[in-house]
């Protein structure tokens, strides 16, 4: 019981100072929260809990703030996410569907979760390495130029255009389109070198040097795509803050700035089990960003896996529910879209 009870007055410090942004006594835990305790009863609580490493007590104040060992108590203790009202869903699916183009949805998505938390919002792009196969398009263009499309199942394309030493045969261009669709659509990116190469036996030696040419080409893709990459919106909400969340800015602008850095969280975050991860101040393990806390999960598959990751980067302060409720929400809408 005891446990328990001390469980409720730190989600209720943890809210408390979420929404004032001061540091919470236990006067104001007993006007504000239905706890059902003494006054005596719920000082000793958090007595226990500033023992345990879960609040502190600023020099300036007589109230206890929670520290990043209270908060990811408090982010593990939540059983459910809160969902987005009926209105926030709308909007999010009016505004994602309108996209015109994987850039285009990204572009949106990016700002969505910005305007959404009022926080700093990542989105990974739909990476080739963990994408499928959906289509390849062989375009004749003139006598001796070839336009190789790679289509993915996230809705990213890639074209690479090929000059040839000899006129082009349209229908051993027709006839490699074919075969290449049916060897290779469907099938992880990562897979494919193995699919194409037994596709030279089926031609004639005349043709093999177009087959060779064209799986080439799509290999060279592979490779130089292979390089992941991030999109950023709403840095600017770092600056409204205020400097009692965020003390130093410049360091998190400069870990932002860092592309590999935030790679690097990510790749580690789609390791966790949890649907939306959360990683909150040090556990980070990066200077700049220690005084911050990253939500995120992935999109892009809807058989339950994920091509990429989305999310949010705010205060320690954050309002963790809500964070974690409009980064999953627009991941969901997101792999919606691209599956279309």
């Amino acid at each position: 019981m005891s446990e328990d009870r001390r469980l409720d007055v730190l989600r209720a410090i943890v809210e408390d100072y979420v929404a004032t942004k001061e540091p919470v006594g236990s006067r104001a835990l007993v006007e504000r929260h239905s706890l059902g305790v003494s006054p005596a009863t719920i000082r000793n609580d958090m007595a226990a809990l500033e023992e345990g490493g879960y609040i502190a007590q600023p020099h300036t104040s007589a109230g206890r703030v929670p520290t990043d060992k209270g908060y990811r108590l408090f982010v593990d203790q939540l059983s459910t996410v809160k969902p987005l009202s009926s209105p926030e869903r709308r909007a999010i699916g009016t505004f994602l569907e309108n996209a015109q183009d994987l850039d285009d949805v990204v572009d949106r998505a990016v700002r969505l979760i910005a305007q959404l938390t009022h926080q700093v919002a990542v989105v990974q792009y739909p990476s080739l390495r963990r994408s499928a196969l959906r289509h390849v398009e062989l375009v004749p263009v003139g006598h001796r130029h070839l336009l190789v499309v790679l289509i993915t199942d996230t809705g990213r394309v890639e074209q690479r255009t090929l000059e040839l030493g000899a006129d082009l045969d349209e229908t051993v261009v027709a006839r490699l389109r074919s075969r290449l669709n049916v060897s290779a659509a469907g099938r992880r990116l990562s897979e494919l070198p193995v699919a194409l190469g037994e596709l030279t036996d089926a031609f004639a030696p005349a043709d093999q040097v177009l087959v060779n040419a064209v799986v080439a080409v799509l290999e060279e893709t592979l490779a130089q795509e292979s390089e992941e990459r991030v999109v950023l919106a709403g840095t600017a909400n770092l600056a409204r803050v205020g400097s009692s969340d965020v003390r130093a800015i410049g360091p998190v602008l400069e870990a932002l700035e860092e592309q590999v850095v935030l790679l690097r969280l990510l790749s580690e975050m789609a390791e966790d089990s949890a649907t939306v991860a959360v990683r909150i101040g040090r556990e980070t393990q990066h200077d700049g960003l220690f005084e911050t806390s990253f939500v995120t999960t992935g999109y892009g598959d809807e058989g339950g896996g994920s091509v990429a990751r989305i999310g949010s980067i705010g205060p320690l302060r954050m309002d963790y529910p809500g964070t974690m409720s409009a980064v999953r929400a627009v991941a969901r809408y997101l792999t919606r879209i691209l599956a279309q």
